[in-house]
């Protein structure tokens, strides 16, 4: 049921990612559903290996190429997804920031966050 939520979430968070940042656009609740699941997905498969691999290079820029990193994968993840798009870097880059922290705030509230 947890999971159900958060996915729930991170799909409105996506939602309110569109109205919020120029440049990302969503079709629709059921192309956020998908893209929720995608960045998920590419965040808990691809985005494991590639912070792994650079975590010497993200102490040294004190975690700001994590930044870049999470925009890299987040304009991955809406480049698989129909329905989705993300017209540049800084969208990405802004879009990603929302997002985490738009989910977040919904997971926070909705009590699902951080079980």
């Amino acid at each position: 049921m947890k999971l159900l939520v958060r996915w729930l979430a991170s799909a409105i968070a996506l939602i309110a990612v569109s109205y919020l940042v120029p440049g990302v656009v969503v079709a629709g609740f059921g192309a956020a559903l998908v893209a929720a699941l995608v960045i998920g997905l590419v965040n808990a498969t691809l985005g494991a290996v590639v912070k792994f691999f650079t975590t010497p290079l993200r102490w040294l820029t004190l975690g700001l190429l994590t930044l870049v990193i999470n925009a890299g994968l987040f304009w991955l993840a809406t480049e698989i997804v129909d329905g989705v798009e993300v017209t540049g870097v800084v969208p990405a880059l802004v879009g990603s920031l929302a997002y985490g922290l738009i989910a977040a705030v919904i997971q926070s509230v909705v009590g699902v966050r951080g079980e």
